[in-house]
Parts: C-alpha cells; sequence; structure tokens
C-alpha cells in the first residue's frame, strides 16, 4: 500500500469512515481521497461527525462532497490524481427504502457504479473493490448462502442493484481487463453506525419508551457483523487484486471474485434483542428497572424481507486467512457505550 493513492466513495458512510481512518492510522506514505454527497436518507449530523474525526488524524487525506451519479465530477478525480485502488461504498442502502424512493437506488447504485468503471476503464486502476451485499441472495432456502450459489431471484430493487452491480464489474473485467472484487457484506453493525439499522432505531425507540417491532415474529436470523470485521476484511483484500491471466482463446479470463464478510453464525431476532436490551441496561443507557416486555411487538415480515442470512466465509479464510468473528454480544456492548456518550 505504500505509496499509493486510494479512492474510497462513500467516505463519510458507516464503513467508509471506518476505513478511511483504518487506512490512514495504520498505513504510512497512502493517500486517501474520499467523496460522498452526504444525502439526508439519515442525519447528516453524524456522517459530518465521522468526517471530522478523519480530519482531526491530520493525515493525507482530501475530502471531495459529490455524488458518483455525476460524471464528469468522476472524471475529474482521475484526471486530477492517479488513482492506484477504488474502494466503491457509495450507494443509496436500505432494502424497505427502495420501495418508496426507488429514483435514489438507480442514481447511485446503478448511474454511479457505471461511472466509477467507465473511470477505472480509462485510468487503468490496480485494483477495483466494490460493496455488493447479503441482500442477493433473496429468499434462497439453501444455507449457509455461498458465492457459488445462483443469485437470480432478488426480492427487493435494492437486491437487484447490488447483482446488477456484480454482473457490471464482470464485464468490464472480462472487457478492459480491470482486476476487480465485490464483497457481499452481512448485516453490519457497531459504534456510530446506521440510525436506519434495527439495533439503532431499537435502541432510539425504547429510549423514547415506545414499542418496537419485531417483525416475522422474531423468528429471522441475521448474520450480524461487526464494523471492525468488515474493515479488516477490505483492508486485506484490497491489497491483492485477482491475478491477470489470459485463456486458451488468447483473451484475457476476467480478474474478477466475489467473497461474502459475515459472521458465519446467524443469530435469532429475539435473542440478539434480548442482548441489546441487557447491553444497554448495562452502560446505562435504560434503567435498570426497564420493563422490556411492554414495549415490543411481534408482528409479521416485511416487504423485501428475508427470513436467514447466513454467510459462506471458506473462501475468504482460505485466501486471506481471516474470518469475522465478533461475539454478537461485545459488538452490541460497544454500540451501547458509544450510544450512551454520543
Amino acid at each position: 500500500m505504500k505509496g499509493k493513492t486510494i479512492l474510497v466513495t462513500g467516505a463519510a458512510g458507516f464503513i467508509g469512515s471506518n476505513l478511511v481512518k483504518r487506512l490512514l492510522n495504520d498505513f504510512d506514505k497512502i493517500k486517501v481521497i474520499g467523496i460522498d454527497s452526504i444525502t439526508d436518507y439519515y442525519d447528516v449530523r453524524l456522517k459530518y461527525k465521522r468526517l471530522q474525526e478523519i480530519e482531526s488524524l491530520s493525515k493525507e487525506w482530501t475530502f471531495i462532497k459529490g455524488s458518483i451519479a455525476v460524471k464528469p465530477l468522476i472524471e475529474e478525480v482521475f484526471i486530477e490524481n492517479k488513482i492506484d485502488i477504488v474502494v466503491n461504498l457509495a450507494a443509496q442502502a436500505g432494502v424497505r427504502y427502495s420501495i418508496t424512493n426507488p429514483d435514489s437506488y438507480i442514481e447511485s447504485n446503478l448511474i454511479g457504479f457505471y461511472n466509477i468503471l467507465e473511470a477505472c476503464r480509462h485510468h487503468a486502476v490496480e485494483h477495483l473493490v466494490y460493496a455488493s451485499s447479503s441482500s442477493v441472495y433473496g429468499s434462497n432456502k439453501k444455507i449457509p448462502y455461498s458465492t457459488d450459489d445462483k443469485v437470480d431471484n432478488p426480492v427487493s430493487l435494492y437486491a437487484a442493484t447490488k447483482k446488477s452491480n456484480e454482473l457490471m464489474a464482470h464485464a468490464y473485467s472480462k472487457l478492459y481487463n480491470i482486476p476487480s472484487t465485490g464483497l457481499r457484506f452481512f448485516t453490519v453493525y457497531g459504534p456510530a453506525g446506521r440510525p436506519d439499522m434495527a439495533y439503532f432505531g431499537f435502541t432510539d425507540k425504547l429510549v423514547k419508551g415506545e414499542t418496537i417491532k419485531i417483525f416475522n415474529y422474531g423468528n429471522s436470523k441475521r448474520d450480524f457483523t461487526y464494523i471492525d470485521d468488515i474493515v479488516e476484511g477490505i483492508v486485506r483484500v484490497m491489497q491483492h487484486a485477482p491475478e491477470k491471466r489470459t485463456g486458451e482463446d488468447g483473451l484475457p479470463v476476467p480478474p474478477y471474485i466475489i467473497y461474502n464478510i459475515g459472521n458465519n453464525q446467524p443469530e435469532n431476532l429475539l435473542d440478539f434483542v434480548t442482548i441489546l436490551q441487557e447491553e444497554l441496561v448495562r452502560a446505562g443507557v435504560l434503567p435498570e428497572d426497564y420493563d422490556f416486555e411492554v414495549h415490543k411487538k411481534l408482528v409479521p415480515m416485511q416487504a423485501g424481507d428475508v427470513p436467514v442470512t447466513y454467510a459462506e466465509t471458506t473462501p475468504l479464510e482460505r485466501d486471506f486467512g481471516f474470518r469475522p468473528s465478533t461475539p454478537l454480544r461485545e459488538g452490541l456492548r460497544k454500540f451501547a457505550e458509544w450510544y450512551k456518550v454520543k
């Protein structure tokens, strides 16, 4: 990584900001350029606070406020900088939001990603790493989810855009020999995370004395993955681009691969909520005598949701000697402690 210039899109986001801090703290003589449109999908104050933490590191860091859907802006970034590695984390997130606000998903996740691919095509980057999602598995019955599984049945527009990213990256990898790695993230959580995620939304409601809705009557399972594990996976992957090879036909074999990054241990949603409650009490966010039972309501599953997510992480472990392993209680404890003082 020494001497490299790295572009991180979505740099004010939950994963992006944590990745930038890790890169600037752990690697010498690198330049990190961040871009983010700072949309109001959730409270922008949280995004600016993340950026302030990055600024305080006083390292080789440049931030650009703008959208990857604006092609001239992306082209300008690549012309003015010799970008070595791109980590594309910019995207409109959220399954349910894609039902009511589809336009933002087409703009950021499809047009924006196309602009990144075009820039990589014309400016010869060493490695494109991009965020996909466990949502691409849809309602697959086979678990754990393997990257070898067929994923042609998305149950939300969000999932469809992420699957489209993988297809687009493969085409560009084949046509233009661009080394690309897709990462299917599984339910990322932790301090200063996205307020639209269940653990954060539940906490906000419980603090206000409101009732939380637990979907699928609490029977859903999620492979909750702590933010530090996600960042560790990205950092390891971005340093090892898929090898460029020539096939028997004399044409490039696409230097293209996809990995799951998940905890490989799905947790029942009711168990998850119980642990969250215990850690919120322990941290002093909720009083010890908090009557949790009167503040929860079991309801049917929502449109776009799936009953279980479960990551098969053997390829990640095989190629990088790493798999996420932070226990749910440990991760939620860190979140609760952050929430107490935020």
